[in-house]
């Protein structure tokens, strides 16, 4: 079976758009994870991407802006929101490849709401706010609904030097065009599409997470791979597709 090539880019843009937003000062941190310790956790007819044999685990902190659906307007207020997930890397039994969410914490209920009902997306009510300082970054989360309450996690960046030319493992890790869940018992695609990433290298200057571990993953224990910042993309979305297993 052929698995899809990691494009820096996608070549066009998707048509029929669903759902339009941007992504907004982004902080990915990632670490190495065995494969077999995160398969059990990703939708039927997926399983683990990997690099070198290797699968990560990422954690994601950003403010999303200006949700709106199809190519119209942006839902006011409501529509804007910041967001920490925690998601897994996924190929399909057709080759193509994804993201998986373990956890999306957002700072709206009514989007958290929306989302779990209509594509059994693992969207969580939380508390969220990020400070700036100079080139410092300092994101915070706690849990709100549903449990486990009280989970939390901050993060302190420094943004450095832009990225001219993203490594193999950045490209992997940053370069996703769709995500896989589950919902009413069906493996879901949805592609998108977004200008090639404006990368800057970053440095982790402080970490205590909680939000890995409650999303059934062993805590991280080490530095991660990779630290990166974006000041961020224009997204769209395209409708949902099952995912159908050859043969």
């Amino acid at each position: 079976m052929d698995i899809e090539a990691v494009e820096p880019a996608p070549a066009a843009d998707l048509s029929p758009a669903i759902l339009r937003q941007s992504w907004r000062d982004l902080t990915f941190l990632h670490w190495a994870v065995p494969p077999a310790q995160v398969a059990p956790l990703l939708p039927a007819g997926t399983r683990p991407d990997t690099v070198d044999g290797t699968s990560h685990v990422g954690l994601i902190a950003f403010r999303m802006v200006g949700v709106g659906l199809g190519r119209g307007p942006a839902v006011p207020y409501l529509g804007s929101f910041w967001e920490t997930n925690v998601r897994l890397y996924s190929v399909d039994d057709t080759g193509r490849r994804a993201v998986v969410f373990r956890s999306l914490d957002a700072s709206r209920l009514l989007p958290v709401l929306v989302a779990r009902v209509t594509l059994g997306l693992p969207y969580l009510w939380s508390a969220m706010r990020m400070e700036r300082d100079g080139d410092l970054r300092t994101y915070r989360c706690r849990r709100r609904w549903p449990g486990p309450t009280g989970a939390t996690s901050r993060m302190t960046v420094r943004v450095g030097e832009p990225v001219d030319e993203p490594t193999p493992l950045e490209h992997f890790l940053t370069a996703r065009w769709a995500l896989h869940t589950s919902a009413y018992g069906r493996t879901l695609r949805l592609s998108n599409w977004h200008p090639r990433w404006p990368l800057r290298r970053a440095e982790l200057l402080r970490l205590d997470d909680e939000l890995v571990a409650a999303a059934g993953l062993p805590t991280p224990t080490g530095p991660p791979v990779s630290v990166l910042y974006s000041p961020g993309v224009p997204v769209v979305f395209g409708p949902p597709v099952t995912v159908r297993r050859p043969g």
